[in-house]
């Protein structure tokens, strides 16, 4: 039977198998009985977790199994049926989204975003299972030459871009995040941390949850229909998909990771084992998907103006102090007004009333709004780029779909361009002011590795000591245990880490 959840927007979606990045709503526990996430997710994205620290996370993963023991699961009673439940999974999610196309093409509304803020919100609510994407098969890199895991590592190794920065999962995400200055999510709840941290106690424990680590992954490696959604109104949004499209095309049911997931499963089947329980392990460790905050769920849960509320009440703990007796609101004075956070939405209430803040109407004819943007912006930088959106569809309400918040220094609001769209404008405006008369620069000579390291300074210093330590042994398996260590969740997006899976790609194939 297939799993089902509500939709933010009241209709009933089925489910396809797109446990895929959490598509869900939380499942019956939020988290396993007696472990924080947040707390422990943490702990896990330490270099080299203690082993206090991998005992808890062995507990976490004992309490998440016990707590999806009782949940429906949609994949197929026998293995065999695998290859067929993809096959139906990927024609199910395509007819929808062409039916979701349609539907736009027709000028319906977004279906997941009702303005930027909102998308923006999303990217940073799920940040904590974004940043340790792909986390879950760490475990498996140090059996590199044991041909069993030879698919499930490069899945890893794809979700690591192969070492290049462009292409890194996390480095991408990370990058998605501080454009947008949502890069500030350590105080989610606990909910938004259970998928991160099963994944990372996955990382640390593979030797105990094999089939469950194969499970979890043939799940998360299906393309789910509210991936591609996203991409579609993030870019309408004017905010850059391409993490989520890299997503579409890494894990396609023919080529990609959704394939080689089954490949891995395959791979690793047990020749003499008990092949029935391997099975019902592989299940269990799939349905772990269904933990936690998902895609959907955090959708659902943003609203903007308790959004805005929090964000003022956390502004009010500094702003408390700083602000000077003569400007008054309703009769008291602003330090009085954030003295105490729980004031903050009779604050916003009488800002409304004595004309500076005007709902409905574009943001630039608020006096508020002019003393956080502009030229002659009295607090300009107190709020980031995402708090300063949450602001803006705020005061604009039914506007903000149509524009954006401007970035830091300019004057108002603009009208939204698509990322794509935006993207093209700017190539073409980029090549309108190249003169064509320039002469190319001579490239210059490329300064051989002599042992001057000033030429270089601090900045690759790690990466330097780091392959002066590599150069030192002589033996393949300890040079591989070496770059091995360095590619785990809490290293492999760091020079570093990007340096060590390049060499591990090369020495893997």
């Amino acid at each position: 039977m297939t799993f089902r959840h509500q939709a933010h927007d009241g209709t009933d979606d089925a489910r396809t198998t797109g446990t895929h990045r959490s598509a869900h709503g939380t499942a019956p526990s939020e988290k396993p009985a007696g472990e924080s996430a947040r707390a422990l997710y943490f702990a896990l994205c330490a270099p080299q977790p203690q082993r206090p620290v991998l005992d808890a996370a062995r507990r976490y993963l004992d309490g998440a199994l016990q707590d999806v023991a009782s949940l429906e699961c949609d994949l197929p009673a026998s293995a065999a049926g695998l290859e067929a439940w993809i096959e139906d999974n990927t024609a199910a999610v395509g007819a929808q989204y062409q039916a979701y196309l349609a539907q736009r093409k027709a000028g319906g509304a977004r279906r997941y975003f009702g303005n930027k803020a909102h998308a923006l919100n999303f990217l940073k609510s799920v940040a904590p299972t974004k940043t340790v994407d792909g986390s879950w098969l760490y475990g498996l890199v140090r059996h590199w030459n044991d041909g069993r895991f030879a698919s499930l590592i490069r899945i890893y190794l794809e979700e690591l871009g192969a070492g290049l920065p462009d292409k890194n999962h996390v480095v991408l995400y990370k990058k998605l995040l501080a454009a947008n200055g949502c890069d500030r999510w350590d105080q989610l709840s606990d909910s938004h941390f259970v998928q991160g941290t099963i994944q990372l106690a996955l990382a640390q424990h593979a030797q105990h949850f094999l089939p469950e680590v194969i499970g979890f992954n043939l799940g998360y490696e299906q393309l789910p229909l509210h991936l591609l959604i996203c991409a579609y109104e993030l870019n309408e949004l004017g905010i850059d998909p391409y993490y989520f499209t890299l997503h579409v095309t890494v894990d396609n049911a023919g080529t990609g990771h959704a394939r080689t997931a089954l490949n891995g499963l395959r791979e690793a089947w047990p020749v003499v084992g008990d092949a029935v329980r391997f099975y019902e392990r592989v299940m269990n460790g799939y349905k772990l998907n269904m933990l936690g905050a998902g895609t959907t769920s955090v959708i659902a849960g943003f609203d903007l103006e308790q959004e805005l509320v929090a964000i003022l009440a956390e502004k009010s703990l500094i702003g408390k102090q700083v602000h000077s007796d003569y400007c008054r609101v309703g009769g008291r004075t602003v330090n009085d007004w954030l003295s105490a956070p729980g004031q903050i939405p009779a604050f916003l209430q009488k800002l409304q009333e004595s004309g500076w803040i005007r709902r409905g109407q574009d943001p630039q004819q608020s006096r508020f709004w002019q003393l956080l943007q502009g030229e002659r912006a009295e607090m300009f930088g107190v709020f980031s780029a995402y708090e300063l959106q949450v602001l803006h569809d705020w005061i604009a309400g039914a506007a903000a779909p149509e524009s954006t918040a401007g970035g830091p220094g300019e004057a108002g609001p603009r009208r939204q361009l698509s990322f794509k769209a935006r993207s093209r404008l700017q190539e073409a405006l980029a090549r309108r002011e190249t003169p064509a008369a320039t002469p190319a620069m001579p490239a210059l000579e490329v300064i051989r590795d002599d042992g001057c390291d000033e030429q270089y300074g601090d900045f690759d210093q790690e990466v330097r000591q780091f392959e002066q330590r590599l150069r030192q042994l002589s033996d393949r398996e300890e040079t591989m245990h070496l770059l091995a260590g360095m590619m785990s969740p809490a290293l492999h997006h760091t020079p570093v880490g990007l340096r060590a899976t390049r060499l591990f790609v090369r020495m893997f194939r």
